[in-house]
């Protein structure tokens, strides 16, 4: 009886484990077949992701300390050196603990993303090699595991593919310090052998943790490096060989092979992951290219020497990093690669203040002092009011406080493949109608303006898209409003034969009296109203001086028919220099 009730478990058990096995693993493992990433059933994958950012490695630039402070390294020195170590163990607890949740990834994939790229800091995982208690061995720390298998599994729970990214490497793995946490004072990872080993040895832990689980999308494993091995260039845009990266790859892809032959290696080339040269031929069957692209013209020529990579070597390609710029680059770029069958992944999700980004976090009241005083070492704040500071930091990181930027995720998927334009926020007259919320779609159909996207990697010229740099990121220039009746926002910066447009609700046909609420410290604006197909609904109104852009007046369009249900309504700039408040319509008198 003993043995059959044994016999009976041990069945259960089995038939469990391939439950557990199959329905985790349904879908198989994303591969190469030939130059597509497919999956299981040889499905053609176009990955749709984003990079979840400064989780795991800060760079300076995401918490406004890049002018004093740009390595992790050097952000944390400065809040230990402010509130002490155990305080700032507290903030960094905190910072991780809200920075990524399950709720964060059910909005992900509610947006429409079908892949996360985590960028690891290898020292959350292990010691750097001067703190190992034994030189040459490792010691393996649980708390990066368990924030990627808890990562894991909320994307596991999504249907959304994990790429492993290691982001900070060992040492560092580039002169752009930033990006990989690089402390120059210690030896980089070209400089060390013992960083090199311990890389290794941490893909290899790695591979063995996640070789059986098929929502690791793939192991992305050196980001962006950039380094001088033999050319004279100090981020290795001049490397004719790069001999050095091919060999590191080569031994890490090794050790992953010997524990894990399922999942996508991915490789990236020198100068921030475009320099291929002497990479090649490849050494692994089952493998992708990377390639990284910011600030440049979104055309087929900006991408064709990574295209050629994939034919002549019979890879697939994958863009594992892009952004940082406005909605129209990001409509372009996205048509750019998809229509070449390239997925991507975007960057980054949270930053303080980020206009680009598909959350924005709120900086935190008092903020400020602690910048100024990192910056010049001025009036220090008390520690009870550093750390006040911080934590709230901490807290604004969590999805429900963060600014979901709904223009910017309606950018990178609607508009890809629609040029309709729909309501930014609903808009019934009589009411007034805010500037700001002009309708979400692309330039030339939800508005026109003449600076809408920065392309200095092509130019050499920087532009800024939205010159007031809030609450949008389209070309729209917006900035922050004090006028006594507000959302918050204006328009400003407005330019001749620049426009927006307006969906507007009415419930009957019926005639408005129209009026604007402005600001400007000359009489050159000039104003009128047309509909969406240019017939002009109201006169050509010049706009007198009000006293100055902080000085704000309402001047009346005259009347307007509105037909019953949506109108789309635009405002016309026939001159510029004035900003822009509000639209009001309200019934004649």
């Amino acid at each position: 009886m003993i043995k059959n009730n044994l016999i009976l478990i041990g069945r259960s058990l089995f038939v469990l484990f391939m439950f557990v096995t199959t329905t985790s693993s349904s879908q198989g493992f994303l591969h190469r077949d030939g130059q597509k990433i497919v999956d299981g059933q040889g499905n053609n994958v176009l990955l749709r992701g984003l990079g979840i950012g400064g989780l795991m490695v800060q760079e300076g630039y995401m918490l406004k300390t890049a002018d004093f402070a740009g390595p992790q390294y050097q952000i944390r020195q400065k809040i230990t050196d402010l509130i002490g170590e155990k305080n700032t163990t507290e903030f960094y607890n905190a910072y991780k603990e809200n920075g990524l949740t399950k709720r964060d990834v059910d909005s992900l994939a509610a947006w429409g993303f079908n892949s996360i790229r985590l960028p690891m800091h290898y020292n959350l995982y292990t010691l750097p090699i001067e703190l190992e208690p034994v030189k040459g061995e490792n010691t393996w720390l649980e708390e990066g595991f368990k924030m990627t298998d808890d990562l894991l599994n909320w994307c596991t729970a999504n249907k959304i593919y994990l790429i492993l990214d290691l982001h900070a490497a060992p040492g560092g793995q580039g002169m752009d310090a930033n990006i990989s946490d690089y402390d120059t004072s210690k030896p980089s990872l070209w400089q060390s052998t013992a960083n090199q080993d311990k890389m290794v040895a941490f893909w290899k832990k790695i591979a063995e943790r996640y070789k059986d689980n098929a929502w690791i999308g793939g192991y992305d494993i050196i980001n962006e490096p950039n380094w001088n091995f033999s050319g004279t260039n100090q981020n290795g845009c001049d490397e004719t060989k790069n001999e050095p990266l091919r060999a590191l790859q080569m031994r890490i892809t090794k050790a992953i092979r010997e524990v894990d032959t399922n999942h996508l290696v991915i490789i990236e080339g020198n100068c921030w992951g475009n320099n291929y040269k002497g990479m090649f031929p490849l050494w692994d069957e089952n493998m992708a290219l990377s390639f990284h692209k910011y600030w440049s013209n979104n055309d087929t020529a900006t991408i064709q020497d990574i295209m050629n990579l994939r034919k002549e070597h019979n890879v697939p390609i994958w863009l594992g990093e892009s952004g940082e710029n406005s909605n129209v680059w990001f409509q372009e770029v996205l048509k750019l690669v998809e229509s070449n069958n390239i997925g991507w992944a975007f960057w980054p999700m949270k930053k303080i203040e980020n206009i680009a980004g598909v959350t924005s976090v709120k900086e935190p009241k008092g903020y400020d002092k602690l910048l100024k005083y990192w910056k010049d070492g001025k009036n220090k704040p008390s520690v009870e009011e550093a750390k006040s500071i911080l934590m709230q930091l901490a807290e604004n990181y969590k999805i429900e406080n963060v600014i979901i930027k709904h223009d910017v995720i309606d950018a990178m998927f609607r508009q890809v493949n629609s040029v309709k334009t729909k309501s930014f926020k609903k808009h019934s007259v009589p009411g007034k109608v805010f500037a700001t919320e002009y309708d979400l779609g692309p330039i030339n159909e939800a508005y026109s303006d003449t600076d809408y996207q920065n392309l200095w990697v092509s130019t050499t010229k920087r532009t800024e898209w939205n010159s007031g740099n809030q609450m949008r990121n389209d070309g729209v220039d917006i900035q922050k409003c004090k006028d006594k009746v507000s959302n918050g926002y204006n328009v400003s910066f407005i330019e001749d034969g620049e426009w927006l447009q307006y969906t507007i609700n009415a419930d009957k046909s019926k005639t408005y009296d129209v009026s604007i609420r402005y600001s400007n410290e000359s009489t050159n604006g000039k104003v009128y109203l047309v509909d969406e197909n240019g017939k002009q609904l109201s006169k050509s109104t010049a706009l007198p001086a009000s006293g100055g852009n902080s000085k704000w007046t309402t001047l009346s369009l005259g009347t307007v028919a509105l037909k019953a249900g949506e109108n789309k309504i635009r405002i016309y700039f026939e001159k510029g220099k004035f900003n822009l408040n509000y639209i009001e319509f309200n019934h004649p008198k």
